[in-house]
């Protein structure tokens, strides 16, 4: 077996190229490398339609989609369920909840994109992808990857803190601290020479816990 064989048989990692795939989805045909032009996506799998965590979850990304789109980004859903599952899904909780989900949801029905994308955890079920969140950005690499079990639902608030930390971090060249929210201040590059190490030292106007780590405003 070579090595492009190997690689070919691993879930996608962060820094990897998100694969490229065509599917069927809710708002008609994709090609992903089209739809990823310029935009970051977020990609994410349910286990099933007409559940009920699936449901609380597609709803909660769906009253999120101003935010979404302001921060440049697409949503992307996808199960193994049929196309025509996932329109009366669509349909059922636009009467029941008044919400509608307008962003497209693939129905990978021979399972290519969800083995593509390590989607399936046999252990957790073999019928039934898992709760899989990959983040990607313009440029079509995978930056960010969350995965939660059938049974516990994705939090929107932190799917959404992410996505501004990638974007943050990525604009300003700078490094985020743990509970990081907008606002809050940033860490910036350690220093890579004595010289750089002296000129931290001496600056006042950082928020130092010693030269090498060192936070800003923005």
């Amino acid at each position: 077996m070579d090595l492009q064989e190997i690689k070919t048989d691993l879930m996608p990692r962060i820094g990897d190229k998100a694969p490229d795939f065509e599917a069927t989805t809710t708002t008609g045909k994709l090609k992903f490398s089209e739809f990823n032009t310029g935009k970051w996506v977020i990609m994410f799998s349910h286990p099933a339609d007409f559940t009920p965590v699936c449901t609380t979850e597609l709803t909660a990304f769906a009253e999120n989609m101003e935010f979404f789109t302001t921060m440049n980004t697409r949503l992307l859903g996808l199960s193994i369920d049929s196309i025509h599952s996932h329109l009366a899904w669509v349909n059922n909780v636009r009467e029941k909840l008044g919400v509608l989900f307008n962003f497209p949801i693939i129905a990978d029905t021979d399972m290519h994109i969800a083995k593509l994308y390590g989607m399936l955890h046999g252990n957790e079920s073999s019928t039934a992808t898992v709760r899989a969140v990959f983040f990607i950005d313009p440029d079509g690499f995978i930056r960010l990857i969350m995965y939660y079990p059938l049974n516990v639902g994705r939090n929107m608030e932190e799917i959404k803190r992410v996505l501004v930390a990638l974007q943050t971090a990525d604009e300003n060249q700078v490094a985020l601290p743990a509970n990081w929210k907008e606002g809050d201040k940033v860490i910036i590059p350690p220093p890579k020479s004595v010289h750089e190490m002296l000129e931290r030292v001496a600056d006042d106007e950082l928020d130092k816990v010693d030269f090498y780590l060192a936070k800003k405003d923005l």
